[in-house]
């Protein structure tokens, strides 16, 4: 079993459903087990300005699929939920994204491992910081901590806690991993 790490973000619609039918369906996979959820964040958009607000959050996770099974499982839980990317780094209803895998290293034409963009997207980095301040960055060989320690204290605007009840609720599976 390998621990891996999935930013989850929503933008279009009821974000907060689709961040949780997400958590859910990841929870409903067998191969998939559940370890920690993060807080909820509200984050303006990066890149394309021209778009709501997003959700974002990350959870832990252990399973036995490869990295490449897994974004396809992560995949196929965004085209359920109807994604469909129009604009690249446009609004979306669902977008999973595979940031750790292990210490695995992995360069690809599908799937990067780390994901590029954790060091650079206060969005990623500060849910992941919250769950796994300790992990650390196999690429940058420093934790999420260090790397989050990086940033000014006025790039923290975009980003804003969310309280969210249901959000809060979410309970973490009891199967055992």
């Amino acid at each position: 079993m390998q621990i891996a790490f999935i930013g989850i973000g929503s933008n279009i619609g009821n974000r907060l459903q689709f961040c949780q039918k997400a958590v859910a369906a990841l929870q409903q996979h067998p191969e998939i087990h559940l370890k920690k959820i993060s807080s909820l964040y509200e984050t303006a958009p990066v890149d394309f300005l021209e778009q709501d607000y997003f959700y974002n959050a990350v959870v832990s996770i252990k399973t036995s699929l490869s990295p490449e099974q897994l974004l396809g499982a992560c995949q196929e839980i965004e085209v359920r939920s109807g994604k469909k990317i129009v604009i690249s780094k446009g609004p979306r209803t669902l977008d999973l994204d595979l940031l750790f895998y292990g210490q695995v290293i992995l360069n690809t034409p599908d799937l990067i491992l780390p994901h590029p963009e954790i060091t650079r997207r206060l969005f990623v980095l500060i849910p992941l910081a919250e769950i796994a301040p300790d992990c650390m960055h196999p690429v940058k060989s420093c934790s999420m901590r260090t790397l989050l320690s990086a940033f000014q204290p006025d790039e923290f605007k975009t980003v804003d806690l969310r309280f969210e009840t249901a959000w809060e609720k979410i309970p973490l599976e009891s199967k055992t991993a």
